[in-house]
């Protein structure tokens, strides 16, 4: 009598082949992630090298760099409600971003056209060209999410951002008066008017603690920046938010409270490192604030909600801490205060000199001490100044100094 062999795997042999190929997913799978998460990088990177190109053609085409905090405006009101007007006399408050400026240089000229021309939309909504405020929901370019803008390693997306931005204008080791710059308003929100660069005061702030880059509401030049093109960062990534407490992507508002005879304003500037000294951060979540000490904006003030806004939550970061550290605002959603770059990559950020080149900046990078004042001048409350002289090299160790035009600082360290 012949026996028949039965073809097939026993259990044993099954669970065997099972448990290897479990082993080899969990082996491999880290490497692919580490692979995906790289090329992540690597296009983020050509973004920033997108902007940074765009950034030299603009440039070139006219002789300056694009304005950051611009637009047509109405020169007798700043109401935000008459800004946000969906019935074509709606105006920007000069509010939009280097960004929108930038357009038409990293391949968006139809949604540049969009947006400089008047538009009247099919449910009668009636927008003028450059639209209204960079924060009304309706006006559709303000919506509109960007590739190029965009950095695939950044989850967030959908409301309550409008299109959101992970790359933002350099505005140097200081903060001190980003809200305004240098063109500022006088006289009541419904009867005064804008002095562009006219203002004693404020050009005496903007050429004292706005040492960057870009400078809200002031047209800058390649000939401004005198420490050299390739010593100076002009833009780079922000994390947007993720309808959390990051303190990377949440400015609190805690510091708003007086210390003592300072305003909030001074306060911070006289100790950037203010918010995580005071103890807001959660000490079994590090990156988050404790909810049971700080109470944060809405929902709608994220760090890069708003790719047209020149606000320094939205499309603005300074080199006082090092990157991916704590947001500490002043006061509402749309003041200023200290604001560092920040990325989902593990590290670091990307940035883009002046010059163009695209480097990635670790965290551990030298910022000196987080205690030391930012370089200020002429409060618009008080009239103090800062302990850190004007003209100063920045106290801010090698990331301060790279975030700084024309402050004397010869780089010579490898970054």
């Amino acid at each position: 009598m012949i026996r028949r062999r039965r073809l097939g795997f026993t259990l044993v042999e099954l669970l065997v082949v099972i448990a290897i190929i479990g082993v080899l997913v969990g082996l491999l799978l880290p490497a692919v992630q580490a692979a995906r998460e790289a090329a992540r990088r690597m296009s983020c990177s050509n973004n920033v090298k997108q902007l940074g190109l765009a950034m030299h053609n603009y440039h070139s085409a006219y002789g300056q760099l694009p304005m950051h905090g611009t637009g047509p405006t109405n020169e007798t009101t700043r109401s935000t409600t008459a800004a946000e007007k969906s019935d074509g006399t709606g105006f920007t408050r000069l509010e939009l971003s280097y960004l929108v400026g930038l357009l038409p240089f990293f391949e968006q000229q139809a949604l540049w056209e969009q947006i400089s021309n008047p538009m009247v939309e099919s449910d009668g909504d009636r927008w003028p060209a450059f639209g209204p405020r960079p924060l009304v929901l309706e006006y559709p370019p303000w919506l509109t999410e960007i590739p190029t803008l965009r950095c695939p390693s950044d989850p967030g997306v959908g409301l309550p951002a409008l299109g959101r931005t992970n790359y933002a204008a350099c505005t140097g080791d200081g903060f001190y008066d980003a809200e305004n710059g240098a063109t500022v308003w006088t006289g009541s929100s419904t009867n005064g008017q804008w002095l562009y660069n006219s203002d004693q005061q404020a050009m005496e702030r903007t050429r004292c603690g706005m040492r960057g880059t870009f400078v809200p509401r002031l047209t800058m030049r390649f000939r401004d920046i005198t420490d050299g093109l390739s010593n100076t960062i002009a833009m780079g990534e922000i994390m947007t938010g993720l309808n959390d407490n990051d303190i990377r992507t949440v400015g609190t508002s805690a510091p708003s409270k007086k210390s003592g005879s300072k305003t909030s304003a001074q306060s911070v500037a006289d100790n950037p490192n203010q918010c995580l000294d005071l103890g807001f951060v959660d000490v079994t979540r590090p990156t988050f604030w404790d909810t049971d000490v700080v109470t944060t904006y809405s929902s709608v003030s994220r760090r890069g909600f708003r790719w047209a806004s020149f606000h320094t939550l939205q499309s603005q970061f300074n080199t006082i801490l090092s990157p991916n550290s704590t947001v500490c605002l002043v006061g509402g959603a749309d003041t200023y205060g200290v604001a560092p770059p920040s990325s989902r990559h593990v590290g670091g950020v990307h940035v883009a000199m002046a010059d163009g080149a695209v480097k990635f900046i670790t965290d551990s990078i030298d910022a000196g001490d987080p205690n030391v004042p930012c370089v200020y001048c002429d409060l618009l409350s008080g009239g103090a100044y800062s302990t850190t002289p004007a003209g100063a090299r920045s106290p801010y160790g090698l990331w301060g100094a790279l975030g700084t035009r024309n402050s004397r600082e010869v780089i010579d360290q490898e970054f």
